[in-house]
């Protein structure tokens, strides 16, 4: 008589538990991309054409722009580069009001130029909710017209999105009790996510850090907006720990998605940045901080790690901006969130690096810039000791260096011997992404490590 207890054969069991370590091992290692917005309020900026081989050189391969510029679509035609376009908020009420009016701007600024022009996305709108002609009624209906035009050129991979800034937010501190402002969900927001999950988009978010620093430098560190190491802010809602301000400003956007049960639709950082030059009054404003910013987000974006809320969702987001624009109205800083001068000089030096792939499925990053792993020494003992243990064992970082007498050993803390061990092993790991985090006790610097007469290795 055949037994009633149910056996799971042994293939079947390794075929589980691989296909689990493969969706491990895909979660730790996805990684983001770095974008940049291309904006042209000024009278003294490169040519298009200058502007596309600046771009290449800098190995800046997602740009996304304000309209839908014939001059600049042309001149990005087969460069490669993933465009992101725009349709104003002045254009929204006719798009809104008539069907054939979204087919005839769809057909004169984006099937023209597709696909030798890599069109992926359309921005229509910008922070329109708080447009003071009123434009939010016509939002969502022109989405869906514009969308109803791509699908009668057979465009429907480019995605339909608008970006919104934080102020739609009620709540964003803690994180956790991010919600949207009552008066936007029924009119706009729960229709627009109901149509960006249909339509298998994204939503598109502006945040900017310094704003929140700016207005609240005495509440909050220079050094969490920054992301540089820190000792961290809980959040009391959910008991999740955050390093960097951004991270918090992006998971109170999820909560408040989350809210209005619309947990599944994505999210992509459509504008971030730092001004290098402000008014007296606009505390932060510096080129020093906006290297800081830039630079360390970058590295950020390359970790390959999500928010604290969504560890496993890349995070893609667009610099703001390419050029500082010189007929930009508003304070100083307005025109100063350039990472370029016109001349097309950096006003301060990072680098800017998007992952690619070794061939074997592994993404590392672009050789454009030398990376290192160092220990967040903020990170406690107890995590560090842990990460050490794993990289000297289990993960085959070479810690001879580290051990007594050798030549890392001085200075003999654990914060020093956590860098080395670190380093090794993500450069063992051809720097992919997602390999310097050991739990949040480390993290990705473009600066050479410096231990008294300790060289950390930049390569195996």
């Amino acid at each position: 008589m055949a037994s009633s207890t149910s056996h799971t054969p042994t293939s079947l069991l390794i075929l589980l538990s691989f296909l689990s370590l493969f969706c491990s091992l895909q979660a730790a290692t996805a990684a983001g991309t770095v974008g940049v917005n291309y904006g042209r309020i000024a009278d003294d900026l490169p040519s298009p054409a200058k502007v596309v081989e600046l771009l290449k050189t800098q190995g800046i391969t997602r740009v996304k722009l304000y309209d839908t510029s014939s001059d600049v679509l042309t001149a990005l035609a087969g460069s490669g580069i993933a465009v992101t376009v725009a349709l104003p908020n002045e254009l929204l009420s006719d798009t809104a009001a008539d069907q054939s009016f979204a087919d005839d701007w769809v057909h004169a600024n984006i099937s023209q130029f597709y696909p030798a022009t890599q069109i992926e996305s359309i921005a229509v709108g910008n922070e329109v909710f708080v447009d003071p002609k009123n434009t939010t009624p016509f939002l969502v209906p022109a989405m869906k017209n514009v969308y109803n035009a791509l699908v009668k050129h057979n465009l429907t991979s480019i995605k339909i999105s608008s970006p919104i800034a934080l102020s739609a937010l009620q709540s964003s501190y803690p994180a956790s009790s991010g919600s949207f402002k009552p008066d936007l969900i029924e009119p706009v927001i729960k229709p627009m996510l109901s149509f960006l999950n249909q339509t298998g988009s994204y939503l598109m978010v502006n945040a900017y850090p310094f704003f929140a620093y700016e207005a609240n430098a005495d509440q909050i560190s220079l050094d969490y907006a920054l992301f540089k190491p820190n000792s961290g802010v809980v959040d009391s809602g959910n008991g999740l720990k955050y390093y960097s301000l951004l991270d918090a400003q992006l998971d109170a956007v999820y909560a408040a998605m989350s809210a209005i049960q619309y947990d599944a639709v994505k999210m992509v950082v459509t504008e971030t940045g730092w001004p290098s030059l402000g008014d007296s009054n606009e505390v932060g404003a510096s080129q020093a901080n906006a290297q800081s910013y830039n630079g360390n987000l970058v590295n950020r974006v390359l970790t390959g790690n999500g928010t604290p809320l969504r560890p496993n969702e890349p995070l893609d987001v667009f610099l703001f901006a390419l050029f500082n624009e010189n007929k930009k109205p508003g304070p100083t800083s307005e025109r100063n969130y350039g990472l370029f001068y016109p001349s097309e000089q950096k006003v301060y030096d990072i680098t800017f690096t998007t992952s690619s792939s070794d061939g074997e499925g592994v993404s590392k990053a672009s050789n454009a810039g030398q990376t290192w792993c160092v220990a967040n020494g903020k990170a406690g003992e107890e995590k560090l000791q842990k990460g050490i243990d794993y990289a000297c064992g289990e993960g085959g970082a070479d810690c001879r260096p580290i051990q007594e007498g050798a030549t890392c050993f001085d200075p003999d803390t654990l914060e020093a011997h956590a860098s080395y061990a670190f380093n090794s092993y993500y450069q063992k790991q051809q720097r992919g992404t997602g390999t310097c985090d050991f739990g949040g006790a480390a993290y990705v610097v473009t600066q050479a490590p410096s231990y008294g007469k300790c060289e950390f290795p930049t390569g195996y």
